[in-house]
């Protein structure tokens, strides 16, 4: 059983990156416990560990969910960008047929959540996180749960861009298509190509030139 700390902890990210607790919401210790059930010393923990990895910032005496700024935001793409596609390659190399076949499952099935941005974003959490677990690298699997942590503090998903969720879903397509070829680079490439693209879109939708469907 894990300690009362680590679900606490669990508890108020998944909240985080499910879009309950979006950035600049104030986060209070009493709330917390009431909301989860959880006695305020492992919420407390949960706290102090989120604000030590920056997912937490202080306002005053409060503390509040943290917010990425623009260089923060080009920082972590870049480095999610070859990230991930060392990820598609090692997947291209190692993949089981088994995995190959729950990634062309994910891509079939996600068509069926195109008008719904918000559950499509997790199918896509979800898409992405097998990648990584295909490319049988734990090290590589932990630095890229890092850096899917801090894409929790973007308020809004890409893929409520008008056509952004149909543009995804082929990208998707050819991500799987070149793991189930063996071929990485084309792999590493259509990821990194995927994940630029995604970049692109949410810098629309910041300065307003592109407005979301939800």
């Amino acid at each position: 059983m894990k300690p009362p700390s680590t679900d606490a902890y669990s508890l108020i990210l998944d909240a985080i990156d499910s879009g309950v607790f979006k950035p600049g919401d104030r986060l209070v210790e009493s709330d917390l416990a009431e909301r989860f059930g959880v006695s305020r010393t492992p919420i407390r923990e949960a706290l102090q560990r989120l604000e030590t990895q920056s997912m937490l910032t202080r306002d005053g005496r409060s503390l509040i969910v943290a917010s990425l700024d623009y260089n923060q935001l080009s920082e972590l793409y870049t480095v999610r960008a070859e990230l991930e596609g060392l990820a598609a390659r090692l997947a291209a190399m190692h993949a089981t047929p088994e995995e190959m076949r729950v990634l062309r499952d994910m891509v079939e099935d996600d068509r069926a959540l195109l008008h719904r941005p918000k559950d499509l974003a997790r199918a896509n959490r979800r898409f992405h996180k097998q990648i990584h677990l295909t490319s049988h690298n734990r090290f590589l699997v932990q630095q890229l749960d890092l850096v899917h942590r801090s894409m929790a503090l973007l308020a809004t998903t890409s893929l409520a861009a008008e056509g952004r969720g149909e543009d995804a879903l082929a990208e998707h397509d050819a991500i799987v298509t070149a793991i189930e070829t063996r071929d990485g680079d084309a792999a590493a490439k259509a990821l990194r190509d995927h994940i630029s693209k995604a970049f692109v879109t949410r810098l629309k939708l910041d300065s307003g030139e592109i407005k979301t469907t939800v």
